[in-house]
């Protein structure tokens, strides 16, 4: 690490988005908190940051997201209660979110996109190299995925997108990235990206997903970035930018994930999600899998 490389600490999540997917459950309810399991899914995310030394995070939220504040905060009165009962599991969870990290908020007034909320960070994380966490992707925490970026973006300086290999039917639902080779195998440089391309105008089957090492120049980039697809201010333009003149904010690198990924944004994926981990658990799987197995024999 080098002073042009400095170490990273902070950490922005977007978590302004409406959940309109997730109605009528999102109506009152910020589909940050559903349950995964028994933790809300924004759990998971402030989990992985704080895992990779990410103590510093900053959520970017919006009207109606007072519970995501409310999670991470102390609640005196439920620890009491606990601590009368003798419970000391259940307050050492309570107390587990409350400890994680130094937590801030900030209010993204008018959603304009993911570009957008990345900018309403600016005054917090200053001129520094930071991560950005998306909501809705949650990484499995023995596939060290954040960690592995930071490592890279604190060698190369820049910044480093999450990749994965996805079907070519599957690219339009994400921003795509070109890529070159380097001599990390599962390390590759980004000459140039795509907002949700038509299939056949793709230039790989690389999706970027939702973890980002950011370069502060992108700021700069997005101040001046106009709407673009679906009429929001988008990362993916202003990393596109970066990529395509190293001068700007150092080069653009992609780290290629092949772990584990649950896209709690997709109603079906978030079932998924639950199933998965449930399964794995010490304390759950062993009698859900027994009753799994029935179920679906039944089915059958």
């Amino acid at each position: 690490m080098t002073d042009s490389h400095p170490r990273i600490t902070k950490a922005v999540i977007p978590a302004a988005g409406l959940g309109t997917r997730f109605l009528p459950a999102t109506k009152a309810t910020p589909k940050e908190m559903l349950p995964v399991v028994d933790k809300p899914a924004i759990q998971y995310v402030v989990e992985e940051a704080a895992s990779a030394g990410l103590d510093d995070v900053l959520m970017i939220t919006g009207r109606n997201k007072r519970p995501l504040e409310d999670h991470f905060d102390r609640n005196y009165e439920l620890e009491s209660a606990l601590q009368k009962k003798g419970d000391a599991a259940r307050l050492a969870k309570v107390q587990e979110s409350s400890d994680l990290a130094t937590m801030h908020y900030v209010r993204q007034g008018d959603p304009k996109g993911l570009g957008h909320a990345v900018l309403c960070a600016a005054p917090h994380v200053g001129r520094e190299p930071f991560a950005v966490l998306l909501g809705d992707d949650l990484i499995d925490p023995r596939d060290p995925l954040l960690a592995r970026m930071v490592a890279v973006q604190e060698r190369h300086g820049g910044s480093v997108v999450a990749l994965m290999e996805v079907a070519p039917s599957q690219i339009h639902l994400y921003g795509c990235a070109a890529v070159q080779a380097t001599e990390d195998s599962d390390v590759v440089k980004v000459t140039d990206l795509v907002e949700k391309p038509d299939p056949a105008d793709a230039p790989s089957n690389y999706a970027v997903i939702g973890r980002y090492v950011l370069d502060p120049h992108v700021f700069d980039i997005l101040r001046k970035t106009e709407p673009g697809r679906g009429g929001e201010i988008q990362l993916t333009d202003a990393l596109q930018q970066l990529a395509a003149d190293e001068k700007i904010g150092g080069p653009v690198h992609g780290v290629v994930f092949k772990g584990r990924r649950y896209d709690t944004g997709d109603r079906g994926d978030y079932l998924r999600a639950i199933v998965r981990l449930a399964c794995e658990r010490e304390d759950l799987g062993p009698d859900f899998r027994a009753w799994l197995r029935s179920y679906v024999t039944e089915e059958m």
